[in-house]
């Protein structure tokens, strides 16, 4: 008799779980861009990847890679694009398995975004300035580490290597499973959730998290196969295997730190070792933390114009 109550009681569940992905299925709508200009497809390793293309081609090319997160997408730059597109060639593209960008169900991996990066940057750009938030700006030092890949400068908002503890191959495959996947990211991804992350790591001032950011990264987060990349991420398998601080000491290109002074999860004691020891630029921003450029995009504007008129070598 337990059983059969404890069995009936899981199909229920799954039932219930059932009807609630498919409500919020059909509450998602096509995704528009994050960003308006150019509309752009790039095709690599069978993938459509999108990304915005703004200013005159003729401008010296910067590169915005956002970071990863479960509704992470190229919305984290919506609001300093329009500052250096006035005389930058500037491109924002969503990261293969997020945003407007293709979804497949792959094994998602650090070495698959550290060759998107590095291709990206090679067929689409020419000796770019190039920013990458967070953990990709782990697959941007490792990228530019590649035979080929140039680049004119690196600007690395709090870059890690380490999100997760731990990989964990049960979670992965849990994540990945259409019924009680899809119920995890829904969990995850909902409108609550997304403004508690936010508000818990990537912003110091909640108020400064609009609607318009949530309900975006909500839509993003409910396209199809929006698991199957954060699948990988919160089971610890997007984490590099990178000592961060040597890659960086090695490459011969000019690069600059940029922390949240109030960053928790990477703190700011992590980014001055790693200044140190890389041999680069540090700059702080106050009243921040994991995303200066979206909080403070006025701040990060001046900020990268600064170190944009830096002689190179500096």
């Amino acid at each position: 008799m337990k059983l059969r109550t404890v069995l009936a009681g899981a199909v229920g569940a799954l039932g219930t779980a059932a009807v609630v992905n498919a409500v919020l299925t059909r509450r998602a709508d096509e995704l528009p861009p994050a960003i308006e200009g150019e509309q752009q497809t790039y095709r690599w390793r069978g993938m459509d990847v999108a990304y915005t293309e703004r200013g005159d081609p003729d401008d010296p090319d910067l590169l915005l890679l956002h970071g990863v997160s479960a509704a992470g997408s190229s919305h984290e730059f919506a609001e300093v694009v329009d500052e250096f597109a006035k005389d930058h060639h500037v491109l924002v593209p969503d990261l293969p398995g997020f945003g407007r960008s293709d979804r497949p169900p792959l094994i998602y991996s650090p070495t698959l975004y550290e060759g998107f990066v590095a291709d990206f940057i090679n067929d689409n750009t020419e000796n770019p300035t190039v920013v990458g938030s967070s953990l990709t700006g782990a697959y941007l030092a490792a990228a530019a580490g590649k035979e080929d890949t140039e680049v004119a400068r690196l600007i690395l908002i709090s870059p890690t290597t380490e999100t997760m503890p731990g990989q964990r191959t049960w979670l992965r495959s849990l994540l990945r499973a259409p019924l009680v996947g899809t119920a995890i990211n829904n969990l995850v991804t909902s409108k609550p959730a997304i403004r508690y992350f936010s508000a818990d790591h990537g912003y110091y001032d909640p108020n400064e998290v609009t609607e318009e950011q949530v309900e975006y990264q909500w839509q993003s987060a409910h396209q199809p196969g929006a698991r199957y990349a954060p699948a990988s991420f919160i089971s610890g398998y997007l984490d590099p295997e990178l000592d961060l601080a040597e890659q960086l000491g090695e490459l011969d290109v000019p690069t600059t730190l940029v922390w949240g002074r109030e960053t928790e999860t990477t703190p700011l004691s992590e980014g001055r070792a790693l200044a140190e020891q890389s041999d680069a630029r540090l700059v702080v921003v106050d009243y921040a933390r994991l995303l200066p450029h979206a909080e403070h995009p006025e701040t990060f504007a001046q900020l990268l114009r600064e170190e944009l008129s830096l002689p190179e070598g500096e």
